[in-house]
């Protein structure tokens, strides 16, 4: 009875995160899809489950601000994010933007920060890859 039990528990676990209802903390994009093939400007929304969005500058615990690296890498827990041509600062909240990159395969890392641009490391990052035609 006990096997019965354990692996109907399973299956229902297993239907949920299939369905997308059950979702660990972090960052995701909604859009570009990883792999997709896109054109210019590429529009890019971003979501987060586990924090709240709130502007820079906030310093509330469970806050903070997405940002967008462009070919770049996840960037290390506490370590301020940089701010440049290809690292993207939303400090403002926002959750949606478009970019436009040269034709080609294009890794997009979504990084999440607190409100002072500190980076909450790579367990609240997310990179896909893009190509642009």
């Amino acid at each position: 009875m006990f096997r019965n039990r354990w692996m109907g528990t399973a299956l229902c676990v297993g239907l949920l995160v299939a369905s997308g209802v059950a979702r660990a903390n972090g960052v995701s994009f909604v859009e570009p899809k990883d792999g997709a093939t896109v054109s210019n400007p590429v529009h890019v929304k971003f979501a987060v489950d586990g924090m709240k969005v709130a502007p820079a500058g906030t310093m509330t615990d469970g806050t903070g601000h997405h940002h967008l690296l462009i070919d770049g890498q996840p960037v290390p827990k506490g370590a301020v994010i940089p701010a440049n041509d290809t690292s993207l600062h939303f400090g403002k909240g926002q959750s949606e933007t478009e970019i436009t990159l040269p034709p080609g395969d294009h890794t997009l890392t979504l990084q999440f920060g607190d409100g002072a641009h500190r980076s909450y490391g790579p367990d609240w990052s997310q990179t896909i890859t893009v190509h642009v035609k």
